[in-house]
């Protein structure tokens, strides 16, 4: 049984030497991945150093995996990785529709009709409660659309 993948550290930039120990590949895997698929494109500093980011490493475990774990051949892996980044980009286009649909929700909860003097405190909670709804989505719209 093949041993767990490290966990990836909190760090802004990898060496070859550190990704290849986080993915479970030889430094040579990884230089020739890059002439394979163009989404890993590390930056390269003095005497061509190689440095992955984060999402770079992600890349190679997921590239791993697709090769090594379920069984696709170097062009099919590269049609797979093509699919579902068309597949993120439409679910965040489906996304951005959904948090634009947000943006009336200033209107429609100001726009509420008054509440019954009986049910006065009742009704206060539940109204704090649909603030406090509102106060979340509009933070997650904001991280979102960062």
């Amino acid at each position: 049984m093949e041993k767990p993948l490290p966990p990836i550290p909190a760090k802004r930039y990898f060496t070859i030497g550190e990704v290849a120990e986080l993915c479970g590949v030889k430094p040579h895997v990884l230089r020739y991945w890059e002439q394979e698929f163009t989404q890993l494109r590390p930056m390269k500093r003095r005497g061509n150093r190689r440095y992955y980011q984060h999402h770079e490493v992600l890349m190679i475990r997921r590239i791993r995996s697709l090769l090594y774990d379920q069984g696709f051949t170097i062009n099919g892996a590269r049609h797979k990785l093509q699919e579902i980044a068309q597949s993120e980009r439409e679910q965040a286009r489906t996304g951005e529709a959904r948090l634009s649909d947000l943006d009336g929700l200033d209107s429609n909860v100001s726009a509420a009709s008054p509440l019954d003097q009986d049910d006065a405190p009742e009704d206060e909670s539940v109204s704090e409660q649909i603030r406090q709804v509102e106060r979340e989505l509009k933070e997650i719209r904001d991280l979102l659309s960062v």
